[in-house]
This record gives C-alpha cells, sequence and structure tokens, in this order.
C-alpha cells in the first residue's frame, strides 16, 4: 500500500503531528481525530489532493451501491473513476498549480476507513518528493474527468444520490455559504 501527503511545501523533511486547522464536530469517541495527527491518502484516492490546497472542489464517484440514474446524471457518459467539479474561478490557479507529493512509510498509519484516509499519532519522515504540475492532466491520467462550474451551488444535492461524495476546503467558495442548508460546508 502506498499512502501519500500533498504540500506546497518542497521541503518537508519531516511531518511533525499537529491538531486539525478547522475542528470538525466528531461523534463521540473520535474527537481524537481533531488532535495532533499526521495525515495521508492512499493510493487509489490521490485523486482528492491533486489541486492547488485551498481549492473548493467536489468529488463523486460511483459505489457498488450507486443507482443507474446517478450515474448517468452526475458522472455522464463513459467509465470515469469520478468527477471533480471545480469553479470557473480556480480554473487557471489548478492548471498553473504545482504541488509536492510525498510518499510516507505506512507502518505509523492506521486506516479511518474512510475515503483513503490515513492518520499517524507519529512523526513520520517522507520516503521521497515529486513535485506535479499540471494538475488537470494528473487528474485525467487518475482517471478523473474534470468538469468546471461558475458554482458548486448547485451540487449540493449530490449528498442526496447514491454516489460517493467528498466535498473539501468548499468554505473557500465565493458561493458555498448559499447551499449551507442543502449540503456539508
Amino acid at each position: 500500500m502506498r499512502l501519500f501527503h500533498f504540500s506546497d511545501d518542497p521541503a518537508i523533511a519531516r511531518f511533525e503531528p499537529r491538531p486539525a486547522r478547522v475542528p470538525s464536530v466528531r461523534p463521540a469517541g473520535l474527537e481524537w481525530l481533531n488532535g495532533p495527527l499526521v495525515w495521508a491518502i492512499d493510493d487509489a484516492h490521490q485523486m482528492l489532493y491533486l489541486f492547488p490546497r485551498d481549492c473548493p472542489r467536489i468529488l463523486a464517484w460511483a459505489t457498488p451501491g450507486s443507482t443507474a440514474a446517478d450515474r448517468a446524471r452526475w458522472l455522464g457518459p463513459g467509465e470515469p473513476c469520478a468527477v471533480a467539479f471545480v469553479e470557473a474561478a480556480w480554473i487557471g490557479r489548478l492548471r498553473s498549480a504545482a504541488i509536492h507529493r510525498y510518499e510516507l512509510p505506512s507502518e505509523t498509519f492506521r486506516s479511518l476507513e474512510d475515503a483513503g484516509m490515513w492518520v499517524s499519532e507519529a512523526p513520520v519522515v517522507p520516503l521521497g518528493c515529486v513535485a506535479l504540475a499540471g494538475l488537470d492532466g494528473e487528474l485525467a491520467r487518475c482517471g478523473v474527468d474534470l468538469c468546471v462550474v461558475d458554482s458548486l451551488v448547485p451540487l449540493a444535492s449530490l449528498w442526496e444520490s447514491s454516489l460517493h461524495v467528498s466535498g473539501i476546503r468548499l468554505r473557500n467558495s465565493a458561493t458555498w455559504a448559499l447551499a449551507s442548508r442543502r449540503g456539508p460546508r
């Protein structure tokens, strides 16, 4: 299994556990997830982080329980691994940004059993780092269709579909606050 951490910093020699920048409301017994941790993503889900750090985005993909209607409506023709929805205001930054993908040893990590996320409570020394540019091309190599939209707000109903949906950095969207009653922030 390969684990990665994405950063705009090209010179991280050691990842130190740190608390969440924006703590989330956690179910009882999982409050520790807001505490000091090193976060990683597995290879199959690295598509979630092939974006400039603060870019608001929604990614959706089919699961075994996804309906044909939801696949057709949200994923479109073909068999994309996933669809990434990004606001038009961010597409220039997506295409021109460079990020750094650090590969991490898996020994101290444990799976959260949620969209490829892993955490370590111990410091982690990366195995290596690769600079990535042309992030739209990286998404395409992962089988992700990029869909540029004027606003993410109409996508709030995706959370009512049978697809797996991940919204990341939505607080940075110019319009997402309008959808606060229709989906997660």
